[in-house]
C-alpha cells in the first residue's frame, strides 16, 4: 500500500477536484474555496485526473534545496564547533562565524548542524514564571543598578574573580565594569569612578542589602541612639554626599536587568577571555572597556525619552569616594589610623598601620588635644581635615593600594551579644532587715536611727554594713 504524505493544505483539495472533475462545481467556485487562483486550480484538476491523489503534493517535496549550505561549508562548520569555538552558544556563533570565518549564516541554521552532531545546547531553555513587569525609566540616568558576580570567569587560568557592574535602567547598557578578587569595598567605588566620571550623578542606584552599602548589623552607638536612626556605611556616606538614593532590593528579581546580564556575561565575557588567552586580573581589567563598547552596541536599547538625567559630577569627586573617620591628636601632632583586620591576616603590611604628621598651624599652633577627620582616598592619599579645612596630606603607599575599612564594630557586636544573651535570675542575697518608718524607702545602715540614740560605726553589725 503506497503511502503519500500531504500538508494540511493540501488534504481537502482531493474532494474538490472530485467534485469539479463530476460537474458538480465549477472551476471558479473550487479555486475560491481552495483559496487559489484559477489557473493553478485548472493545472491541478488535470494533474489529479491523469495521477489521482498523488499528483496532489508539491513537486519539489524530498528534493534537497537548491538554496542549501554546501557540505564542505557545513563540515568546516562543524570541525570549528568542537575546536576553536567549543563552548559557544548559537547566537554568538553565528556572530563569530560571520565576523572571523567570513561565513554568513542564520542562527538556526547553526543550531541544526550542533543537533545533526550531537551536541547539546549550553543553556536549557525553561519556559517562564509568571512575573508582574515593571517599566523601565524613561530616561538615562534615572535609575542605575549595580551588582557583583563572583565566578570563575578565568576558568582556571587564574583566580576566582568578582566583577562590579553597573547597567543603566532605561537602556540596560552597562555603565562600568571592575574586576577585584572578592566583592568589596574598593570595587564598588571604583565602578562608581567609572560612572561618575564617564556619564555623571545617576538619580538613585538599585542593589543589594550588602554590608557593603547598607548597615545591616545590630550595633548602636550612643550618638545613633540619641540620633533615632543608624549612620551609613562608607559607601552610603558616599551616595549621600552626592545626593544619589540607594533604593535595597529584597530579591534577585527585583533587580532582574543586571541579573540577566549576568547570565549573559558568564557565557560571552568568559569565551571571549578564553580566546584572547587572557590569565590574570590586570589583563582581564585592561579588556573591559572594549568589551563593554562592543556589548553595548549589541544589546542596548534606546530610551522612551531623549532627554538624560546626568548631573555633572562636583570637581572635589576623588575627596568624596573616601573613607572618613575622627581622631584625635596626639601630643607630638600625629594622628594614627587604626589597622584593618579584615586585610591584616592577608599579609598585607601598609594596611596594618598608618599615620600622619600634622604640621603647625598659624603662628606656630599645636593642634595636640583637638579632633580631625581623616580621609582615606581611593587612590592611597591620607587627608586630614580641620573643621572642612585639609591641614595635611600623606602621598600614597608605595605597593598597590586597596580602599577597605579600618573601623570593626567586632568587640561592641560581641558586648551587645553579650548584654542580649538570656541570664537566669540570681538568688537575692539574705539581709539583715533594716529599720525604718513603715512605707518609706530604708535608710542606709550606717544612719539608721534607734530609739534613743544614734549608733556608732563600731557598734554595727558586719551583716548591716555588708548586706
Amino acid at each position: 500500500m503506497e503511502t503519500i504524505h500531504m500538508s494540511q493544505k493540501e488534504i481537502p483539495r482531493a474532494g474538490l477536484l472530485k467534485a469539479a472533475l463530476a460537474g458538480k462545481i465549477t472551476n471558479r467556485e473550487g479555486a475560491k474555496a481552495l483559496q487559489l487562483t484559477l489557473r493553478h486550480f485548472q493545472r491541478l484538476k488535470v494533474r489529479f485526473h491523469r495521477e489521482g491523489v498523488g499528483g496532489l503534493p508539491h513537486r519539489s517535496r524530498g528534493r534537497p534545496s537548491g538554496r542549501g549550505l554546501r557540505e564542505a561549508v557545513r563540515k568546516k562548520i562543524s570541525g570549528l564547533m568542537r575546536t576553536t569555538y567549543a563552548g559557544l552558544n548559537d547566537c554568538h556563533l553565528t556572530e563569530k562565524l560571520r565576523e572571523i570565518e567570513e561565513i554568513s549564516i542564520g542562527r538556526e541554521t547553526v543550531r541544526q548542524i550542533r543537533i545533526e552532531n550531537g551536541l547539546s545546547a549550553q543553556r536549557r531553555r525553561r519556559s517562564p514564571k509568571h512575573r508582574s513587569r515593571r517599566l523601565r525609566e524613561a530616561r538615562r540616568g534615572a535609575l542605575v543598578q549595580i551588582d557583583g558576580s563572583s565566578h570563575d570567569w578565568l576558568e582556571g587560568r587564574g583566580p576566582i574573580l568578582c566583577l562590579h557592574g553597573a547597567v543603566d535602567d532605561a537602556t540596560g547598557e552597562f555603565l562600568g565594569l571592575h574586576f577585584e578578587l572578592t566583592e568589596d569595598m574598593h570595587g564598588y567605588a571604583t565602578l562608581f569612578r567609572q560612572i561618575f566620571t564617564e556619564h555623571g550623578l545617576p538619580v538613585a542606584m538599585y542593589g543589594d542589602r550588602t554590608g557593603i552599602l547598607v548597615r545591616n548589623d545590630n550595633y548602636w552607638t550612643v550618638e545613633e541612639e540619641l540620633r533615632g536612626y543608624q549612620g551609613p556605611t562608607h559607601m552610603g556616606q558616599m551616595l549621600d554626599d552626592l545626593g544619589i538614593d540607594y533604593i535595597e532590593a529584597h530579591s534577585p528579581q527585583a533587580k532582574g536587568r543586571i541579573e540577566n546580564r549576568w547570565a549573559t556575561l558568564q557565557d560571552r565575557l568568559v569565551l571571549e577571555m578564553r580566546l584572547l588567552g587572557i590569565s590574570s586580573i590586570e589583563a582581564a581589567n585592561a579588556f573591559l572597556p572594549e568589551f563593554k563598547r562592543d556589548f553595548n552596541k549589541r544589546f542596548s536599547r534606546p530610551p522612551r525619552d531623549a532627554a538624560s538625567a546626568w548631573r555633572p559630577a562636583p570637581r572635589n569627586l576623588p575627596l568624596i569616594l573616601s573613607c572618613r573617620y575622627l581622631r584625635t591628636v596626639a601630643n607630638d601632632n600625629t594622628v594614627t589610623l587604626g589597622p584593618s583586620h579584615e586585610r591584616k591576616a592577608q599579609g598585607e603590611p601598609w594596611l596594618t598601620q598608618r599615620w600622619i604628621q600634622i604640621p603647625a598651624g598659624p603662628r606656630k599652633r599645636s593642634y595636640a588635644g583637638c579632633q580631625v577627620e581623616l580621609r582615606e582616598l581611593l587612590d592611597g592619599r591620607l587627608i586630614a581635615n580641620y573643621h572642612g579645612v585639609p591641614i595635611a596630606v600623606q602621598a600614597a603607599p608605595k605597593t598597590g593600594f586597596h580602599l577597605t575599612s579600618r573601623t570593626t564594630h567586632r568587640k561592641a557586636r560581641r558586648r551587645t551579644v553579650l548584654e542580649n544573651r538570656p541570664r537566669t535570675p540570681k538568688p537575692m542575697p539574705k539581709t539583715r532587715r533594716t529599720i525604718g518608718t513603715p512605707g518609706k524607702r530604708p535608710v542606709n545602715p550606717l544612719w539608721r536611727k534607734l530609739p534613743g540614740k544614734r549608733l556608732s560605726y563600731y557598734e554595727l553589725r558586719r551583716d548591716d554594713i555588708f548586706a
